[in-house]
């Protein structure tokens, strides 16, 4: 019951204390490239030329990408980042399974200088859109 009291007499502080929470949320969540629906996504590719990053495992991967993506597991960005330079003019949209390791692969990328986007939903998301993906080539 205590903290329930606290709540009500403090009511203004704890308000505070969402706000700030919800706004640091925010903040790190666009430090690792702003997330982009399927849609912004396809138009992206075909009309920008972005490039889209598959950061998955192989056998993911192979299982079914979106063409033209470039391929590196989330844990070997960092070593093959030179691969990337080429693209440095251009948007890199990070794609992943369900989004758990693009955030941190999207910051290290900005951080770097890169445009990057995050593929809202990752490959799962594609899937489930019935969007075309490429077999094998992996």
């Amino acid at each position: 019951m205590d903290f329930l009291d606290f709540l009500a007499e403090q009511w203004l502080l704890v308000g505070l204390l969402v706000a700030l929470l919800y706004a640091f949320v925010l903040t790190e969540r666009y430090k690792s490239g702003e997330p982009a629906s399927l849609h912004e996504v396809t138009k992206l590719i075909n009309s920008d030329g972005a490039k889209v990053l598959d950061i998955r495992d192989r056998s993911e991967f192979t299982s079914g990408h979106i063409v033209d993506s470039l391929h590196i597991p989330h844990g070997d960005v960092a070593e093959r980042i030179a691969e990337l330079e080429s693209f440095k003019d251009k948007t890199i949209i990070v794609a992943d399974k369900m989004g758990q390791h693009a955030g941190p692969v999207g910051r290290m990328l900005k951080q770097k200088g890169f445009q990057v986007r995050r593929l809202q939903g990752g490959m799962s998301e594609w899937a489930n859109q019935n969007l075309p993906v490429v077999k094998g080539k992996g």
